[in-house]
């Protein structure tokens, strides 16, 4: 097969790109990188070495992909990467640091889309199906969860979890961890679930059953001791994947400490 790259393109030798690879003017590929089947790199992207790309990957035009980390102690000649899993998209002048680790990689799973001009820092890990709105910041090892949807112009401070099929309203200030499932808004304000995406993933009514029971014990709703107020959680309390997920998640140590709900006076 021809290969499709624009005569103004810079490939370096050290490369492995699939032959149907679509490489447009001006972009640049550094020793290192890999890219796999119908992908396509679009004109002015920069690629860095240490990326690794899967199939059907697009770069749109002065995305860089594989920078260095905004890290002032990192020693660039570590040698570390970005992957990245099939059918991701990194739209206009998106930025994706490399990890800071000796053989590490910030890590993007499959499906994911990332809007023009977002940020993504270095270690971070981004799951399966995720959306990321445009000029969003995410800082250095954050975490997002598959089916999470991140809205426009929000910043996530280091070491933040967000939760599988949570969502971040725009422009909002996250500083601490967003259960799964969980919807907020603001700076650090749960809003409760997100029915909406819930509903869209097809699960069904008594998942979403469970999770609603799950929340308020949690929350301390309906006069009941919450967990994160001094309450416990008992065994057997959940018995759908997602609620299992859910609760998981709460008993899962983090650094920046689990999100709550505003109290009635704050709301």
């Amino acid at each position: 097969m021809e290969k499709r790259h624009h005569p103004t393109a810079v490939i370096h030798k050290a490369t492995r790109l699939a032959p149907d690879v679509t490489v447009g003017a001006y972009a640049v590929i550094e020793d290192g990188v890999e890219i796999g089947s119908g992908s396509i790199i679009r004109e002015h992207a920069v690629i860095r070495a240490g990326t690794v790309l899967g199939e059907k990957c697009v770069v749109d035009a002065h995305a860089v992909i594989g920078g260095l980390p905004q890290d002032l102690g990192f020693d660039p000649r570590i040698p570390t990467g970005v992957r990245a899993g099939n059918d991701v998209t990194f739209r206009e002048g998106v930025t994706v640091s490399r990890a800071t680790k000796e053989g590490a990689f910030t890590e993007l799973g499959n499906d994911v889309l990332l809007m023009a001009n977002c940020h993504i820092g270095h270690d971070c890990d981004v799951g399966n199906h995720v959306i990321l709105g445009n000029n969003l910041l995410l800082s250095g090892w954050a975490s997002v969860g598959e089916h999470a949807f991140v809205s426009g112009g929000a910043g996530i401070h280091q070491f933040v979890r967000i939760g599988a099929s949570a969502m971040v309203g725009g422009l909002a200030r996250v500083s601490q961890d967003i259960p799964p499932f969980c919807m907020m808004s603001e700076r650090n304000r749960l809003v409760g679930l997100n029915l909406v995406g819930l509903q869209r993933r097809g699960l069904g009514r008594a998942t979403i059953r469970e999770l609603k029971q799950l929340y308020a014990h949690v929350f301390n709703f309906e006069g009941r001791p919450g967990v994160l107020a001094g309450g416990a959680l008992a065994d057997g309390m959940a018995h759908t994947p997602e609620g299992r997920t859910f609760l998981e998640f709460l008993t899962t140590p983090g650094k920046k400490g689990i999100m709550r709900p505003a109290s009635r006076k704050e709301s």
